[in-house]
């Protein structure tokens, strides 16, 4: 039984507030934290971002509550930039170093997991792959699109921003029209700067060797479904508190609270935790994209 006399005080990114956490079942904590894309070896500043959720759940432990925590396995879908642009990471990787896509996400899982013990860090109940979850992000698309807060355009399944009224409030996004033009203004399939890819059929990566049927045709998901795919497959439609670092806030993280709460109808996640990412020279922080 968790321990009632402990306050457990959380900063809530959602509202930029000190909170009081209460969980949605006494004595129980749902924890959802965003997993690495597996195309290279993780480095410290990744590697960070587990620690605190580690330290966090070992809290929860210690308070004696139960913990069902997961992290997702990015193995397909997340293209080289964020705002759905560029080659999928782990079928670039493959083509640099000879390998198949495949050889390539299950090497650096296996790097990845070993960092983990080595650093001690507790192992999820859960560590689902993108790639074995594909029909559960086409059915929660599929969910979208009854719903009606989606569009297939130039081939692609687009998530329509404008329908969900609360969208950018995680991140405090200025959806001005102007100042939105320099980050999604790339894809002239968009109706909406800020929409965002559900499914890509139609991809300037021909020979892409990761592809499945949907009901919008052969391809792959878009990197910000699976996260709502799979961590309610695992934890349910609501649960306490989600994890990450803080550069996922304003495109990721906004996504995935536009799409869950656009599917499941209700508020998604309660408490939202983010840890800063480390820095080197110049104030440039620390990613795998740079070599570092």
């Amino acid at each position: 039984m968790a321990n009632k006399n402990t306050e457990i005080q959380f900063m809530n990114t959602l509202g930029r507030k000190k909170e009081v956490f209460k969980p949605i079942k006494e004595g129980h904590v749902g924890m959802y934290s965003c997993g690495l894309t597996v195309y290279y070896y993780p480095h410290i500043g990744n590697l960070r971002v587990y620690v605190f959720a580690d330290t966090l759940k070992r809290m929860f432990l210690f308070n004696k509550y139960t913990v069902k925590h997961v992290i997702n396995i990015t193995d397909v879908g997340h293209l080289t930039s964020d705002e759905d642009e560029g080659e999928d990471k782990v079928s670039k990787e493959a083509k640099k170093e000879g390998k198949t896509a495949l050889e390539i996400s299950e090497h650096y899982t296996n790097a990845f997991m070993d960092d983990l013990d080595a650093m001690n860090i507790l192992r999820p109940e859960h560590m689902p792959k993108a790639t074995e979850h594909i029909k559960d992000m086409i059915d929660l698309n599929k969910r979208l699109e009854k719903n009606g807060f989606t569009y297939v355009s130039d081939g692609n399944l687009y998530f329509d921003t404008t329908k969900y009224k609360d969208y950018g409030k995680l991140a405090k996004l200025n959806l001005d029209e102007d100042a939105a033009k320099s980050r999604t203004g790339k894809d002239p399939a968009k109706h909406n700067y800020f929409d965002f890819a559900l499914w890509l059929t139609n991809h300037k990566y021909k020979n892409h060797e990761m592809i499945w049927d949907s009901p919008w045709g052969k391809g792959f998901p878009g990197w910000h479904i699976e996260c709502s795919a799979m961590s309610s497959k695992y934890l349910g439609e609501q649960f306490d508190i989600h994890t990450g670092g803080i550069d996922l806030i304003p495109v990721h993280h906004v996504n995935e609270i536009a799409q869950s709460e656009a599917a499941f109808g209700h508020n998604w996640v309660n408490y939202w935790l983010h840890s800063d990412w480390l820095v080197i020279g110049n104030d440039e922080k620390m990613s795998k994209s740079v070599g570092m």
